[in-house]
């Protein structure tokens, strides 16, 4: 049994802002992930961000996390990598597994920040290799430097599957095209605009048909779709590629919140099922907070934001920041999150 004031389940870029918030005003934080190394998202993101100077903007994302780690390292927080949270029970009592060891965790407080998951989709051929999650080909590229196709479709227009196209380009591939179901992109402009520039056609009202192959992923026919979402007969089109990259949205990773018995609202523009959750970040549990996609699909920079005032109010509920001075710390990050939403 490990004891402890604070547990936050998840090292993203919201666990990491939330460990350093509540260890920074005193909380004794323990800071669990379980992949090899800390930082999520942010070491795949080689762009830079763009914003406000308060967003990190014109920094690079993995510079972004490698300034929060050594901000991690500076204050001692304990980090527990290669360790999966399975369990939570009545009383806020994680369970937690590293190699071959289980063990409990009894916190006064948790903070979820587990972010979400890629969907997936579904059409004849899914199943072929080289067809694979835009997540994973980012993996793929900037963690492991390993280009996973040469001639690439790329399906969703978000703006997931709009830098990771782009990245693609900067790695070497080449992209046939990007499709997007709807009548308009889903990304940021800027985005597209650099993909259109770079001669790379982004067909809207367009969907994936089939993708064929002996051993792998050869050819992806697509087609255009009718106001009613339906493939239009005559329109397919036929692209030889090897890789097809899969960028449809994310989901929220609430199977922990859901073991808790917290409740639950669907927000379809948030990603579907999230917890509620007050103006601090606390669930329908009493000392369970989150942050992160966790509570709805968003950028890094909303993860940051998140994940400070959740370990704000964990920290201010231990009795380590004062009432007045979680006040003027919190209006200037709901200021910063405003600003960001819109």
């Amino acid at each position: 049994m490990i004891n402890t004031e604070i547990v936050i389940v998840g090292a993203g870029p919201a666990g990491l802002c939330a460990a350093i918030e509540a260890c920074r005003y005193g909380s004794e934080v323990i800071l669990i992930d379980e992949n090899q190394s800390p930082g999520g998202q942010l070491f795949k993101q080689i762009h830079k961000f763009f914003g406000s100077q308060d967003h990190n903007a014109g920094i690079r994302g993995f510079r972004i996390g490698q300034k929060l780690l050594e901000e991690c390292h500076e204050l001692h927080i304990q980090v527990m990598l290669n360790t999966t949270v399975w369990g939570i029970f009545e009383g806020n009592q994680l369970a937690a597994i590293n190699s071959d060891k289980s063990f409990l965790i009894n916190p006064d407080k948790i903070i979820l920040t587990t972010g979400a998951s890629e969907n997936s989709f579904a059409f004849p051929g899914w199943t072929l290799p080289g067809v694979m999650g835009a997540g994973a080909v980012q993996t793929m590229m900037n963690i492991h430097r390993v280009l996973p196709g040469k001639n690439v479709l790329m399906v969703g227009s978000g703006n997931v599957g709009l830098i990771v196209a782009y990245q693609l380009l900067q790695a070497g591939a080449k992209l046939k095209a990007v499709i997007e179901a709807s009548s308009n992109i889903g990304g940021y402009m800027v985005h597209g605009a650099k993909l259109l520039r770079a001669g790379v056609p982004i067909l809207t009202s367009h969907t994936i048909i089939r993708a064929s192959g002996n051993d792998e992923v050869e050819k992806a026919i697509v087609s255009a779709l009718d106001d009613k979402w339906k493939p239009l007969p005559g329109s397919e089109k036929e692209f030889d590629v090897d890789l097809i990259c899969i960028a449809v949205g994310l989901s929220p990773q609430i199977n922990l919140c859901k073991m808790a018995g917290c409740k639950f609202k669907y927000v379809k523009e948030l990603g579907g099922h999230i917890p509620v959750y007050n103006r601090e970040m606390e669930t329908t549990i009493p000392g369970l907070y989150i942050a992160g996609d966790l509570s709805g699909i968003a950028e890094a920079s909303t993860a940051m934001e998140e994940g400070k005032l959740a370990g704000l109010s964990a920290a201010k509920s231990l009795g380590y920041i004062s009432e007045p001075e979680f006040r003027k710390q919190s209006v200037t990050i709901y200021k910063r999150l405003e600003n960001l939403r819109m």
